[in-house]
């Protein structure tokens, strides 16, 4: 617990309902949607304005304070869990609109705002804002910001990184920070933007943010391609890119995924087939038309076994909604559900299905796969039981393989869901210790005295390299 004192200028600073140290809150802010992470903290902090969190940084930095922001906490990378104590800052009640630009096409708003209700509203304009991470339902544009949230347009359209122009920030020492604006072009320095932009809450608390907006596409079409051979699903993919189409979304679900969401969503999938490919295509209708047609023509080359074009937006909706239900469906089968990220050359897809099955096998753990091929992120899902240790030793085996597996065809550990604690011990396998050094430099230049989500990114030792086997 937080020194009475302490505690007392902090209410005063919010008011007396917007700081908890109630047993419910600190239990309820202990862990997030990573599984089986879980450190109380010491308080629970809810500011309402920039000025707020300025004034709350600079009392917690002058006695040494750790600070964990957290949005709604839906991140799966262990990425605000108090690891050591300190307080949680939840940016819920920053959730405004703070301006809409029609004639620079941009957005200001607050960090609190949930993603999903920020797309309705900017559609409703006649606008599109593309990023559309799988929990946008739930999820924080803030939340999204310190992750670098992708979704499933992200082939097309880029992922967040791709639509933050300007953010306010507020610094470890209560020092606020602006970076970028509604410009489209600016080069002056460092840029601040994107460093923060995946940062995960360890150099700065964002506290605003100027978003990109686009005009909307016409029209769209949607297409499922099922095939009993795995390896056709992934050159279908390759020669789609290859014949220059750039599809919205290019989705992928292996056959244990398609099970799992077959028997959640009835939608009378085919069980029997290795591999399904959800494709859109938006854009003109002329060129739509003529992308979905090409598209087909690649199926059919590549010996799908059945394709099938929506006949409805609802009827595309549902495939859509489907795939977006994968880890909901999945979690169904077992108590607990370890959802990763790994990303490798899209032209290496099928290798990789394949060194996932294979370490799967190696270690008798349950592992679905499915994920966004048109970028080669794939998300390989473990339904086990956190009260069996052996089993979970054997997935996290499993899953440090996986890793390594991915950087071995060129891919990185993380695609989307961020290092956090669960990635952190892996994080120089892909950047060397060169990379490390220049990251724990800026760290250090930023937050001085580590009091920003601290124990993430940074693990004290890093895991030796496996040696890889096949099964």
């Amino acid at each position: 617990m937080l020194d009475p004192e302490l505690t007392r200028k902090l209410r005063q600073l919010v008011g007396e309902k917007y700081y908890r140290d109630d047993p419910e809150a600190l239990v309820t802010h202990s862990y997030d949607g990573t599984p089986m992470l879980q450190s109380l903290p010491d308080g629970v902090i809810y500011p309402e304005h920039t000025r707020q969190v300025a004034e709350i940084l600079k009392l917690l930095a002058a006695h040494r304070i750790p600070v964990i922001t957290r949005g709604s906490g839906s991140n799966l990378c262990g990425g605000t869990v108090p690891v050591q104590g300190g307080v949680v800052m939840v940016m819920h009640r920053m959730n405004r609109i703070l301006d809409i630009d029609m004639e620079n096409l941009t957005a200001k708003v607050q960090p609190g705002i949930i993603t999903a209700e920020f797309i309705a509203h900017i559609e409703s304009l006649g606008l599109f804002y593309p990023p559309d991470p799988s929990s946008m339902r739930i999820s924080t544009i803030g939340g999204n910001i310190a992750e670098c949230s992708g979704g499933l347009r992200g082939l097309k359209y880029g992922t967040t990184k791709d639509y933050v122009i300007g953010l306010e920030a507020v610094l470890a020492n209560g020092e606020i920070l602006r970076t970028g604006g509604k410009l489209m072009k600016d080069v002056a320095g460092y840029d601040l933007t994107k460093l923060l932009v995946g940062s995960e809450g360890t150099l700065a608390i964002i506290t605003e943010a100027t978003l990109k907006l686009i005009p909307p596409p016409k029209s769209k079409m949607t297409m499922t391609a099922m095939y009993m051979d795995l390896y056709g699903a992934a050159r279908t993919v390759s020669r789609i890119i290859e014949a220059k189409i750039i599809p919205a979304t290019l989705e992928f679900m292996d056959n244990p995924t398609i099970r799992v969401v077959d028997d959640f969503a009835k939608l009378g999938l085919p069980r029997e087939m290795e591999a399904i490919l959800l494709i859109e295509q938006d854009g003109d209708p002329e060129a739509v038309e003529r992308d979905m047609e090409r598209i087909r023509e690649i199926c059919e080359a590549e010996r799908a076994d059945r394709i099938e074009v929506a006949e409805s937006r609802a009827h595309a909706e549902k495939l859509v909604t489907a795939r977006r239900s994968a880890f909901t469906a999945l979690a169904r089968l077992r108590p607990t559900t370890i959802l990763e990220d790994a990303t490798v050359p899209r032209s290496q897809i099928a290798a990789m299905v394949l060194r996932i099955n294979e370490i799967a096998q190696k270690y008798n753990v349950s592992i679905a796969t499915f994920g966004h091929a048109g970028d080669g992120n794939l998300h390989p899902t473990a339904a086990t039981d956190a009260r069996d240790e052996e089993e979970v030793h054997r997935v996290e085996q499993a899953f440090q393989e996986i890793f390594e597996a991915a950087i071995e065809l060129g891919g990185t550990i993380t695609g989307e869901h961020g290092v956090g604690m669960v990635k952190a011990p892996y994080l120089e396998w892909k950047v060397g210790r060169a990379g490390m050094d220049v990251m724990r430099g800026i760290k250090q230049a930023f937050d001085p005295h580590n009091l920003l989500n601290p124990g993430k990114m940074f693990a004290k030792e890093t895991r030796k390299r496996v040696v890889m086997t096949r099964a």
